[in-house]
């Protein structure tokens, strides 16, 4: 972004005037200066100044100048503006929405201390800061204010973030302090962020960082936490003042900053992630900048500066204009201005990710916009100003936007479907579809409001061409599917997204009711179909008819006019719908009904009473009646009686009118009492239920109101006599009537039965005698109602009824006379009568019964009822049920019959192949010819053959054309020369009938390829004759095309004959024959095509010879090739023709024309005619040429002197050439001088080899090319080897008696003789000493730098090194020397004539001796460097014996190395012994080697024996040492030193337990120290020091504390293994002084077996109730090996010999700190005396060290 200056709005005053703020409204169109008299200023957009008014003071008795304004802002609506000033008074004026309102005080907040800065972020809040350091909120709406929070520095800066959700405020202290109304998700944190080196008064929130500057000249970038992203430093640029005020864009994206005359520009690089300084705006004689002020949409930047002027800067990145029509101005890489340049109107497109815009597009007829960022997609409306940006992945920009709906812009792109609703931020719906057409797709957005709906969005798609989905995009679901039998070519939905038209490519209008899925066909031949814009009516035309639905919810019901023309468009405005339609030229208009479509909106609206009003006017018709229909449904939905009363009135339906009327008396009635419009009262509710005959409903309303006699009476009014006693009983169940039951009850059931009776309903009578239990009565009123069936189950059912013969009879008979003979038989079989049962059944046809009775009561009988089940099932026409049953009877043959007639073709076979032969062929043949009259010839060719049928398998085969099958079959059965005849005798007689293919497919089926291409011959089909060469006799193929041509070309057929000299490759054949028979356009064009870029050429030309003359000339023009054809003629000796084509229409060219014709008649021999004609050409020249070429010198004398006089110089130089090649020097150089071409002369020397005549007439006539020709002469001689040196000698002697001496020293510089180096040698110091004796000095040098190079490449090191020292070059002198090792030689030089280069000599020295690896001479000259050298060799042992006859710190430093070295490889042990050896000096750089040493020991494995003693002893030593030095050393008292005094303990215990380990009664003594190593567990591996502890008391066995070490190591393994430390369980070492906090192992130390015995101990002692899982306590009541006493927190020393407290009884050392318990004292003492082990002799002396001398050897038991 860059600063161009657009105007001046205030001019500057001569003294200081500050501008102390300024604002731009939210709006851009108004802008705020407040000048030094605290006057306001208002501005428009353009910059001209409309208004002001002044400020006041808090109190107007301290005047005007009581005060200065520091702060103002916009309200958020642009219509009011708050000020701060310093009197502690916040003022909010209301400065209106038109320029010269009226401004008043509309809020005033005191405060208590000055108001220093202020911003109005969000709607009813403003923010201020004040000097006392608090930022505070003022509410304009309830003029209330409070503290956000408080600080005890002044408030310098304030702003806020690009959403107005966070403010930032700067202090005084340089504290920047961050408060969040709503963080808006991104979880950053509120408070403090950072401290500015310095007052932060240039303070900015970009949508990246947080940008801070001020009197230190730095400008900071600081990230989201207050980390330091980026500073710029200006304190160094002298030019630079201290920075007053910084403004962010309003997207973010650039910070510009004010200094003293210059703005600072910023710029956020998405890609970089960084600021990039953009070029800054410097103004001379501005002077500070007080205030900056951004315009809302980023276009503009206006400064105030000190002396009270105001500037106007225009900040774009660029500008477009796009189509003529709009500007792009591009304020920010997120923000893209977008302005109409006819209408000015303006949008701002902005992408709220701070995303880089890449291109601006206006699409849909310039309304609508469209960009895309890295990873979003911004749209817009430039009419309505709506915006959106959705998140979208970037597809190359192959998408497809459809901007047909105002609301929603539809997005296609890879089978995807995505909708994006403008003024959304999220994508509205996303489908799958392939069909991409608007009128494919429908969508509706809250078009049509209705009632009880918010927001209603739909959509409609194409899933496949037949298939339509609706989408709910509110809710996200599929509201339903359609599926069509044909395809589908539009659709389209209503308003309100209820009903869905869609038409297919039959012509058919569909309309599809989305809420009940309910599809009607409304329209054939539909050719027009569109809803009326604003209503749910629809207009079509079909065929000559407008057809309009004025209620769409009676499709059938259609209004119909006829029409001449086809329907354009469909125009509704000004209350008018109007239909127009073309009739041809005219244009006619046909206005709908807008009564009828007024209704149908009222209807939408729920505006019945305005319904029922326009319906009211409308005469009965169709149409009419459909509306009052629909209107009377909708009223009664919405309780709304007395318009349904009236509609139904309208309709005719009086009873139903009536039934509302009494309805609507009884609702008035109850609003009277009651209020409200009585629909709710249960006697309307009810009576409603009953219209909408939901009786159950009525019921449940009346219950609710215990009106159970009115329920009754509903029912009854009703004859719903079940429902009425169902209420009665049920009110007795309830016990609200006495247990007799309801005094109605019986009354009831008797009427009820009575009724039925009269009515003749006996089945229902039956029924109820039925449920009252008395079933000979039910019986017989089933009979008496003709159902004798329901009286034979009622009978079954019942035990005692089938025992009653007369009723069994009587129902048996009444089945029987009803041919009921089913049920007949089931009553039969119940009563035990099977043969009646049986008869029944075969009677009746239920064989399945019938066969299931005879297996158990007749099994003979079963085969002959499985036949006559069969014979019934083929006379119901069941064929396929049938075969099963013929194949139970046994009967094959019926079974195949049926087989055959169910079409049941493979059961058939499977029947048949198990009967015999003879039998099955007939059938074999029928089935054979169903499969083959269903081409399945396989299955048909198997079947023929079992029916012995094989030819007719053949016939069928040939018949289908199956010629190879035939012939495969044929094989089979025939044999092959039968098969031969058969196939060629029906081939000849197909040909005969001219099916030629088939004779072909014959011919070949019998591999009889060459009678079907003499067929094809002999008929002339030689396309199919050459295709079957091509395939079968591909060899012959270009021999056939041949033939074919001749033969064709013989017959006249020569377009024919062309295609086959071309597939046959022969080109020029064709040309030829067309070339004979006179055809040249035909010749021409197969040329062309066929033969090549010349071909057609020389076709054109032959075909202009044969044409001569002007229509030659014509012809070759027209294929422009008339110049071509001049060069062709001319180049082939055709010069007639050439010169007739030339002469008739270039005549430019004869001249060319005879030069070819003389160079023809010249290679003839013709000279003297080619003389003649090279002078027509005007070429004497060559002419002359000639003649010299034939060495006829007089000829060409005469002819260059006649017609070319510049050529005798050339005839004289012919003549010098013979001379010479004749070896006749004199008289060829005497030519040569007379031609005056002594170069010539100089040349032809040269190649004679003779150089000194050439040098001679060099000298004579060319002196400027003397010292050319000398060099050459001189390289010559050099190319020539040993012959060529010797030239160069003598050359360069001749040089030098010559005095030309730098010439003969670059000839002895180029003397080079690989095989006489001396003498190489000799004329290199020859030169150098002529270049010393007789050059200058800077060409000596040169001549020096070249020789002496090449004589120590020759190894003459000494010579090369004096040459140097003769011209005083003595850094060479000695690096030649260095380069023959001559080393003495090297140092005397550097001595005696240059001591500066002594060291350097000394440093190759060495270096060289390095290279040599000869350490043993390095170390008498550089110690330190032969050290390394050893170090690199790994000589250690020799490194250190030298190291050690230097000081202590060399050794030392190598000692460190190697231990390094060790460790690294694993051998801490030698590391460790090295430090024994060399002692142990208290550096800080070897901390970590001795940290590392007792790490890698402590860590080891088998270091808890009696063998580890003397590893541990030299650890202690070592430490013990180490702690010494410390003590001397400037690391005492650190806490390096105290790790390593707490080492020296742990390494001590170690050492003493090993030595306790080797002494039987000192066992104890050795559990004690491994349980007291526990307190040491943050340096020792806690798995390892737990185990050890917990395995020590269990050998001496304390079995309390082994379970619980034991079982601490468990809990610890389990823990290495999960890799944390948070399930361990610290409640057995409470109130102890073992560290909780430990470092995890990294691995475990002990091994798994070792593991699982631990394991297996701790499960076997938990289980032992003797065991106390406690650890044991002492006097203090504290755990034993507790140095920290648990109640008074007292610290007692630890043992030295086993590390317990010491408590009484002690035995104190002379060095403080050092104590032993007495007992353990002597106890140790005897041992050593016993066991006089070396151990323990040496713990003692070690501690005679540590603790400053033993106590004296008495023993006490006291």
């Amino acid at each position: 972004m860059q600063l161009r200056h657009v105007r001046t709005l205030l001019a500057p005053q001569d003294g200081p005037a500050r501008v102390t703020c300024m604002a731009w409204s939210a709006s851009s169109a108004r802008f705020a200066v407040c000048t030094a008299e605290r006057v306001v200023l208002l501005y428009d957009e353009q910059g001209e100044r409309r208004d002001k008014f002044s400020t006041k003071p808090a109190d107007a008795r301290y005047g005007r100048k009581s005060y200065a304004v520091r702060g103002m802002a916009f309200s958020p609506d642009s219509t009011k503006i708050a000020i701060g000033q310093t009197d502690n008074i916040v003022y909010v004026y209301r400065i209106g929405e038109e320029w010269g309102d009226k401004k008043v005080i509309c809020n005033k907040f005191i405060q208590t201390s000055a108001v220093t800065c202020l911003s109005w972020p969000a709607e009813n809040i403003i923010v201020f800061g004040l000097a006392e350091g608090k930022v505070r909120l003022a509410n304009t709406k309830n003029n209330k204010s409070s503290t956000i929070y408080g600080t005890d520095s002044y408030v310098v800066s304030l702003t806020s973030n690009v959403s107005g959700k966070g403010i930032l405020s700067g202090h005084a202290d340089g504290s920047i302090v961050r408060f969040f109304f709503d963080d808006e998700g991104s979880g950053e944190s509120q408070g403090k962020l950072v401290t500015h080196p310095c007052p932060p008064y240039a303070l900015a929130w970009a949508s990246n960082s947080i940008v801070a500057a001020g009197c230190d000249k730095k400008i900071v970038a600081y990230g989201k936490e207050g980390n330091v992203i980026q500073t710029f430093d200006y304190s160094r640029d002298s030019s630079e003042k201290e920075f007053t005020t910084a403004a962010a864009s309003p997207g973010g994206q650039s910070v510009v900053i004010g200094s003293y005359d210059r703005l600072r520009v910023l710029n956020w690089s998405p890609r970089r992630g960084a600021w990039e300084e953009g070029k800054p705006k410097e103004i001379a004689h501005l002077y500070t900048i007080t205030a900056l002020a951004w315009k809302r949409d980023g276009s503009r930047i206006c400064a105030g500066t000190l002396c009270g002027g105001v500037e106007q800067f225009d900040c774009c990145l660029r500008r477009s204009v796009y189509k003529n029509k709009f500007e792009m101005t591009y304020v920010g890489p997120s923000q893209v201005i977008v302005k109409n340049l006819s209408t000015g109107a303006r949008v701002v497109l902005k992408s709220q990710y701070g995303y880089e815009i890449d291109e601006v597009k206006i699409l849909g007829k310039d309304r609508y916009l469209v960009a895309h960022t890295s990873d979003t997609l911004l749209l817009g409306d430039i009419g309505s100003s709506r915006l959106s940006e959705v998140a979208w992945q970037g597809s190359g920009g192959n998408e497809k936007f459809f901007f047909d709906n105002e609301s929603v812009c539809m997005i296609f792109n890879a089978g995807e479907l995505t909708l994006v609703e403008y003024g959304s931020n999220d994508i509205l719906g996303s489908v799958r579809t392939e069909f991409m057409s608007p009128h494919l797709v429908s969508v509706r957005i809250n078009e049509r409001r209705q009632k009880g709906m918010e927001e209603n969005k739909r959509l409609a798609y194409l899933i496949d061409i037949k298939t339509i989905a609706t989408v709910d995009l509110v809710g996200g679901y599929n509201a339903g599917t359609i599926s069509h039998d044909s395809k589908i070519d539009w659709l389209e939905l209503n308003e309100t997204g209820h009903k869905l038209l869609f038409r297919d490519k039959k012509m058919r209008l569909q309309l599809y009711d989305i809420d009940s899925s309910t599809k009607t066909t409304i329209l054939n031949y539909c050719s027009y179909v569109q809803w009326v814009p604003g209503s749910d009516v629809v207009v079509a035309q079909n065929r000559n008819s407008l057809c309009v639905w004025y209620n769409i919810d009676a499709p059938e019901r259609v209004t119909m006019f006829p029409l001449k023309g086809d329907i354009v468009d469909l125009e509704r405005n000004d209350g008018k719908t109007e239909v127009i339609v073309s009739e041809g030229v005219n244009t006619v208009s046909y206005t709908l009904d807008e009564g009828l479509i007024e209704f149908g909106t009222a209807i939408d609206d729920g505006d019945y009473h305005r319904a029922t009003a326009f319906l009211e006017t409308l005469e009965m018709s169709t149409e009419t009646e459909a509306m009052w229909k629909t209107l009377s449904r909708l009223a009664l939905e919405a309780r709304q009686l007395h318009i349904a009363e009236r509609c139904f009135a309208a309709l005719g339906n009086m009873a139903k009118a009536r039934f509302l009327h009494e309805t609507n008396t009884i609702a008035d009635q109850a609003a009277q009492e009651h209020g409200g419009d009585g629909t709710d009262h249960y006697l309307v509710r009810a009576r409603l239920a009953m219209l909408d005959k939901n009786y159950k409903l009525a019921e449940m309303i009346f219950l609710e109101q215990n009106a159970t006699e009115e329920a009754m009476d509903m029912y009854q009014e009703l004859h719903m006599w079940d429902e009425c006693i169902m209420v009665a009983e049920a009110k007795v169940s309830q016990g609200c009537v006495s247990q007799q039951g309801h005094p109605m009850l019986d009354k009831l059931r008797r009427g009820y039965y009575e009724w039925l009776l009269d009515t003749q309903q006996e089945e229902k009578a039956g029924e109820v005698q039925e449920g009252q239990g008395d079933y000979l009565a039910a019986i017989n009123l089933y009979l008496r109602a003709g159902l004798p069936a329901r009286a034979a189950r009622l009978a079954m059912g019942r035990d005692e009824l089938l025992t009653h013969g007369d009723v069994i009879n009587r129902v048996s008979v009444a089945l029987v006379r009803a041919e009921l003979y089913e049920q007949a038989g089931d009553l039969f079989e119940k009563v035990g009568n099977p043969r009646k049962a049986l008869e029944c059944y075969c009677k009746g046809s239920a064989f399945l019964k019938a066969v299931e009775l005879a297996r158990l009561a007749f099994p003979a009988e079963v085969v002959t009822l499985e036949e006559a089940w069969g014979d019934h099932l083929v006379q119901q026409k069941q064929l396929d049920a049938a075969i099963n049953h013929y194949i139970e009877a046994r009967c094959s043959i019926k079974a195949i019959e049926a087989a055959l007639g169910a079409r049941q073709w493979k059961k058939a076979i499977y029947i048949l192949d198990l009967q015999d032969r003879q039998t099955a062929a007939k059938y074999y043949l029928r089935i054979a010819q169903h499969y083959a009259a269903l081409q399945e010839y396989q299955a048909a060719e198997e079947l023929y053959v079992k029916a012995d049928q094989t030819k007719d398998a053949i016939d069928m085969y040939t018949q289908a054309g199956l010629w190879e099958q035939a012939h495969k079959l044929a094989i089979k059965c025939m044999s092959r020369e039968d098969v031969s005849v058969l196939y060629i005798t029906q081939a000849q007689e197909m040909e005969k009938q001219g099916k030629y293919k088939e004779a072909e497919r014959l011919y070949i089926t019998v591999n009889e390829p060459d009678r079907a291409i003499s067929m094809y011959k002999q008929y002339k089909m030689y396309d199919e004759m050459v295709s079957l060469v091509t395939k079968y006799r591909k060899e012959l193929l270009g021999d056939t095309h041949q033939h074919l041509a001749k033969t064709l070309e013989a017959e006249g057929g020569l377009q024919e004959a062309e295609y086959h000299y071309l597939e046959a490759k022969d080109w020029k054949a064709a040309v030829n024959m067309y070339r004979v028979n006179d055809m040249w356009e035909d010749a021409y064009r197969v040329a062309k095509a066929h033969g090549g870029a010349n071909a057609y050429k020389q076709v054109a030309y032959m075909w202009a010879k044969s044409l001569g003359g002007e229509a030659a000339v014509k012809l070759l023009s027209k294929f422009g090739l008339l110049e071509m054809a001049i060069d062709h003629a001319a180049d082939n000796g055709i010069f007639e023709f050439a010169f007739e084509l030339a002469r008739l229409s270039m005549k430019h060219k004869m001249p060319e024309i005879h030069l070819k014709y003389a160079m023809f008649l010249e290679d003839e021999g013709k000279f003297e005619e080619a003389e003649a004609e090279f002078i027509k050409a005007g070429k004497p020249k060559e002419a002359v040429l000639m003649f010299v070429h034939n060495q006829n010198w007089d000829a060409a004398q005469r002819v260059a002197e006649a017609h070319d006089p510049d050529s005798v110089a050339d005839v004289l130089v012919g003549q010098a050439r013979f001379a010479f090649e004749q070896r006749e020097f004199q008289k060829a150089e005497a030519f040569l001088l007379r031609a005056q071409r002594p170069e010539l002369a100089i040349k032809y020397y040269k190649e004679a080899g003779m150089w000194s005549e050439a040098l001679r007439i060099c000298k004579e006539y060319v002196p400027g090319r003397l010292e050319e020709l000398q060099e050459e002469c001189g390289r010559e001689a050099a190319k020539k080897g040993s012959r060529g040196t010797e030239g160069l000698l003598e050359q360069a002697r001749e040089w030098e008696r010559a005095g030309e001496h730098a010439r003969a020293v670059d000839c002895y510089l180029k003397v080079r003789d690989p095989s006489n180096a001396v003498l190489t040698e000799k004329c290199l110091l020859k030169a150098a000493e002529l270049a010393i004796k007789f050059l200058g000095q800077s060409q000596s040098v040169d001549v020096t730098r070249t020789v002496a190079p090449q004589l120590v490449a020759m190894k003459k090191y000494s010579a090369a090194a004096e040459l140097y020292l003769s011209l005083d070059l003595i850094r060479e002198a000695i690096d030649a020397f260095i380069e023959g090792e001559e080393w003495s030689k090297a140092k005397r030089v550097a001595k005696e004539l240059d001591p500066q280069s002594e060291e350097y000599v000394d440093q190759r020295y060495k270096e060289h001796l390095k290279n040599q690896g000869k350490v043993d001479s390095l170390v008498g000259i550089d110690v330190v460097a032969a050290l390394d050298l050893y170090v690199q060799q790994e000589q250690w042992e020799k490194c250190l014996e030298v190291a050690a006859q230097q000081n202590y710190k060399v050794l030392h430093k190598y000692v460190a190395l190697y231990a390094t070295h060790l460790i690294r490889e694993g051998s801490w042990d030698k590391a460790l012994s090295l430090y024994v050896l060399h002692g142990v000096p208290a550096n800080p750089q070897n901390f970590n080697i001795y940290r590392r040493l007792f790490v890698e020991m402590v860590n080891a494995p088998g270091m808890n024996c009696a063998e580890a003693y003397s590893s541990w002893a030299d650890l202690r030593d070592v430490l013990f040492h180490l702690c010494e030095n410390l003590v001397k050393s400037s690391e005492a008292n650190t806490p390096a030193h105290e790790d390593f005094e707490t080492m020296l303990l742990v390494a001590h215990y170690c050492a003493t337990r090993s030595a306790a380990q080797g002494v039987k009664q000192l066992d104890t003594v050795a559990a004690k120290l491994s349980i007291a190593l526990l307190r040491h567990t943050e340096l020792l591996p806690a798995d390892k020091a737990f185990y050890e502890a917990g395995t020590a008391a269990k050998a001496v066995n304390w079995e309390s504390m082994a379970f619980i070490f034991l079982n601490r190591f468990l809990d610890l393994s389990d823990a290495i293994d999960e890799g944390n430390l948070d399930s361990l369980d610290h409640s057995d070492f409470q109130d102890t002084d073992i560290p909780f906090e430990v470092p995890l192992p990294a691995k475990q130390h002990v091994p798994e077996e070792k593991r699982e015995e631990v394991r297996d101990w701790v499960l076997t002692m938990s289980m032992d109730q003797r065991l106390e899982q406690v650890l044991p306590r002492d006097e203090r009541d504290t755990y034993e090996a507790s140095l920290v006493a648990a109640s008074t927190g007292a610290r007692s020393l630890p043992c030295v010999l086993t590390g317990y407290p010491v408590l009484r009884n002690k035995i104190e050392f002379k060095r403080p700190g050092r104590e032993a318990n007495k007992d353990t004292w002597n106890k140790f003492q005897m041992a050593v005396k016993t066991s006089h082990s070396p151990a323990c002799q040496d713990v003692l002396k070690f501690l005679s060290q540590w603790c400053g001398g033993l106590p004296s050897t008495s023993f006490s038991f006291q």
